[in-house]
């Protein structure tokens, strides 16, 4: 069996192995695995419950930090951005520190990090306290959590790609969006609660502050389970001169760009496919329902959570049907829907009613969970291991923050600017030719060890069969 897919290129630095001997190849502990995906999971479950949460209570947040601005909403969201503009920083750091002293330390650092962020936003004086000060420490209260982001979802995909068995890893992988779409839902489902069953004035008051203070005890909970967890065997039997820790930070830094430029525009392409999607979705069709075709607020958040749940249904099963079909068929599908099927669904939503709005919507879901039940198992794949955190980090944050962060506000800009209710559609459809592209040179990596590793079985069984077949 080949460590690497036929069509991967070759890294001159890790040779490819033509076959290996049984005593070689990992075996994964049950136990640790499933530890493994509720380690990792619940990181990813705490960065979206802040997405959810901060983006649900904009006007709030406008109204204590900005309340004499008629720019307080834009100002609010620029919160947002600051989050994005930081996360390729982030992802670098944590990145290239990951390959040089391992995974696990990274992913307690981030996810403690991360809810720190979120608490201290809950704990913040408003204006009306601290006068301009509040604003500013707004801003650096959602730079501290977008740093910490940038090593998480990466560093998650990652750790949990090298723990997983290679004809597994889509479906062990396809848990991480588990844990995305739960935070979001959290998120989103406990503002609206909160706006039910609180006055206004007890909302602006202090109700806005719940959310965000939850997220101490989240990030001591995944701290505590990510300090439980087992470093990655991938990581760990690199040989000496795989290891990065013994080369300079330049070597470093021309192992995991230069080296590797082809595989970072393929993942940079990937993640602004995902992610274009997903903040359409996400970060996007709340506003555009309520403020461009005048949906209320509530019935429009609801919509969104509904297909957002349906998306978490049917998530795993995708990512095991990857692991029997391949990777590549399962994202050509979504690259499929989002150039044929994006104006249709759009055309619906605009022709009001629930119903409608619902039914134009789902599609957009669906489209978003062929690439969120498979790209978690497949960007990994694309680097070796010396490089694959610090690689992944780059291509995926630079993207996401110069594609998927600023999807709304581009969706928005284009509206605002032409009047065309369809220019969201019409990013959808660009995005889904970029993704086809992408597709294409993505080596299938479904079944296939991981560049630079042994292969990893599910059972000693499958073990044997592998060396037999090697």
């Amino acid at each position: 069996m080949n460590a690497r897919s036929d069509s991967a290129p070759q890294d001159s630095i890790h040779p490819s192995r033509t076959g290996y001997e049984l005593d070689e190849i990992d075996v994964a502990d049950p136990a640790e695995l499933s530890r493994t995906v509720g380690g990792t999971a619940i990181g990813n479950f705490t960065e979206w419950y802040d997405f959810g949460v901060y983006s649900y209570v904009v006007p709030v947040l406008s109204s204590v930090f900005f309340p004499h601005s008629s720019l307080a909403q834009i100002a609010t969201f620029a919160g947002l951005t600051v989050s994005f503009l930081i996360r390729p920083i982030g992802g670098i750091f944590w990145g290239i520190l990951g390959d040089r002293v391992g995974r696990k330390g990274i992913l307690a650092a981030t996810v403690l990090l991360m809810a720190l962020g979120t608490f201290l936003l809950g704990v913040l004086p408003g204006y009306a306290a601290i006068g301009v000060a509040a604003p500013i420490l707004l801003f650096v209260t959602r730079a501290i959590q977008g740093f910490s982001t940038g090593g998480e979802y990466v560093g998650a995909m990652t750790f949990l790609a090298e723990h997983a068995p290679d004809r597994q890893r889509g479906y062990i992988g396809s848990y991480l969006p588990v844990g995305t779409l739960s935070g979001y839902i959290l998120g989103a489902v406990l503002v609206t609660v909160l706006q039910a069953v609180l006055s206004d004035t007890a909302m602006s008051a202090w109700g806005w502050r719940i959310p965000f203070l939850l997220a101490a005890p989240l990030g001591l909970i995944g701290l505590f389970v990510r300090l439980k967890l087992e470093e990655t065997p991938a990581y760990e039997k690199q040989t000496d001169d795989e290891r990065m820790d013994h080369r300079s930070r330049f070597e470093q830094l021309k192992d995991t760009v230069a080296a590797q430029w082809r595989p970072l525009l393929v993942c940079a392409g990937l993640v602004l496919a995902f992610n274009v999607t997903n903040y359409m979705l996400t970060g996007y069709m709340p506003t555009y329902l309520s403020s461009v075709l005048g949906v209320a607020e509530t019935p429009a958040l609801t919509v969104v959570i509904l297909v957002m749940l349906i998306i978490a249904l049917i998530v795993v099963f995708l990512g095991r049907l990857s692991d029997r079909i391949g990777r590549k068929p399962v994202m050509y599908a979504g690259c499929a829907l989002l150039i044929v099927i994006s104006i249709p669904a759009f055309w619906l939503v605009t022709q009001g009613g629930y119903v409608a709005i619902f039914f134009g919507t789902l599609p957009i879901g669906l489209m978003l969970v062929c690439f969120m039940s498979t790209e978690p198992s497949t960007l990994p794949t694309l680097f070796p291991t010396s490089v694959r955190y610090g690689a992944t980090s780059i291509g995926f944050n630079l993207s996401v923050s110069a594609f998927g962060g600023t999807t709304p506000l581009i969706a928005a800009a284009l509206i605002h600017g032409t009047g065309n209710h369809f220019m969201p559609a019409y990013m959808l459809v660009v995005a889904g030719v970029i993704g086809v592209v992408s597709v294409y040179f993505t080596p299938e990596p479904a079944g296939k060890a991981l560049k630079g590793a042994a292969p990893t079985a599910a059972s000693e069984e499958e073990a044997q069969e592998i060396a037999r077949d090697a």
